[in-house]
């Protein structure tokens, strides 16, 4: 898989080279370059030169706040967004990110992401690439607002890079965590099995698999009614 981060704070990215994601770029699972939006922005819109590389303007119909303009992403995009890649755009106002969504994208063959700022970029840019036969996703973390789309950014290509066959060192951690099966994580412990007058649950020490399987899938319901709800509320099976 081929990631592209397009974004006017490059530096931000350094931290793709730690971890497990620094050692599947080493070993090429993936392939991930991070862009300086501003290197397309050396001239205005006239082709007059620009000396400070301008990547927004005001809004028009008046508002708060600057608008990133459509000509230096169309050229940057242009030169980026290959043929069957994926553009996704972090917004607050886009389609919620989930465990499937991250799944989905991890088949991709590019992941273009465009890490807007300030009121965000012009919908034209979304609009025309769209158009052009590009799946375009503007994808929302939650319902907060960030100061731009790099930590959002980041986020999504940690949850989608990990499920690349190969990234985890033991596939069934993959399996066992939460959102792959609608629920939560089961809690999980570790020695010593007293600690500051807390005991691990029995059943963890009794080496019966079944049954520690049947406690992890209620301890899963019964997080996952406390903490999410709206998980079994949205139509999974565990609902029933």
């Amino acid at each position: 898989m081929r990631i592209d981060v397009l974004t006017i704070f490059p530096e931000f990215f350094q931290v793709l080279d730690v971890s497990l994601l620094g050692k599947a770029r080493q070993a090429a699972l993936v392939e991930i370059h991070v862009h300086q939006l501003r290197d397309w922005a050396a001239f205005k819109s006239d082709g007059t030169p620009d000396a400070h590389r301008t990547v927004d303007d005001a809004p028009f119909g008046g508002g708060a706040g600057m608008v990133m303009k459509p000509d230096v992403w169309g050229s940057a995009l242009d030169d980026v967004l290959e043929e069957g890649g994926v553009l996704v755009i972090p917004s607050p106002a886009g389609v919620p990110f989930t465990q499937a969504l991250a799944a989905e994208l991890s088949e991709s063959p590019q992941l273009v992401f465009a890490c807007g700022r300030y009121e965000g970029i012009d919908a034209r840019v979304a609009e025309h690439y769209a158009g052009r036969g590009f799946r375009v996703l503007e994808v929302s973390l939650g319902d907060y607002v960030l100061n731009g789309g790099e930590v959002a950014a980041f986020a999504m290509i940690e949850a989608v890079t990990r499920l690349i066959p190969g990234f985890m060192g033991n596939a069934e951690s993959i399996v066992e965590e939460s959102h792959s099966d609608g629920l939560l994580e089961y809690p999980s412990y570790t020695r010593p099995a007293s600690w500051r007058g807390l005991e691990v649950p029995p059943v963890l020490l009794s080496g019966h698999h079944g049954k520690v399987a049947a406690w992890r899938h209620e301890q899963q319901l019964e997080r996952t009614r406390e903490r999410r709800p709206d998980m079994l509320a949205d139509g999974g099976a565990e609902a029933l």
